[in-house]
């Protein structure tokens, strides 16, 4: 059977592909509560006398930012999938082939938690 005819190489696409949705979906869900974090932290600051209010709305830009890393994922995974199972269709699939958005995904999310593990040193 030749590859581009063969249905467990489209399985194995579909697989991929719904492992980066998985992963854009579980970023915005992280994103949001780490959004929520500084109106949770305000919330606990308000309510006790003790606790200290130090939120500086860091947490908005770097729960924002998480969000939309998960739409860019989603969308990027989208379009991967689509052109994969096109290059199947007309056997021009090269196998071995780097992943970009995972690449590019990586480098972001380093980024963001660096940037987080900066805040937490800063704002103890």
């Amino acid at each position: 059977m030749a590859p581009e005819q063969d249905p467990r190489i489209y399985f194995a696409a579909e697989r991929t592909f719904l492992a980066w949705i998985r992963t854009g979906l579980a970023l915005m869900g992280f994103g949001f509560v780490v959004a929520r974090f500084g109106l949770f932290l305000r919330e606990m600051g308000a309510a006790s006398v003790n606790f200290p209010i130090r939120s500086t709305g860091f947490s908005l830009w770097i729960g924002t930012a998480l969000v939309m890393a998960g739409v860019i994922v989603n969308t990027l995974s989208a379009v991967e999938y689509i052109r994969s199972i096109g290059q199947l269709k007309q056997a021009r699939y090269v196998v071995g082939r780097v992943s970009t958005t995972g690449v590019a995904l990586a480098v972001v999310l380093a980024l963001v938690g660096m940037a987080m593990a900066i805040y937490l040193l800063v704002m103890r």
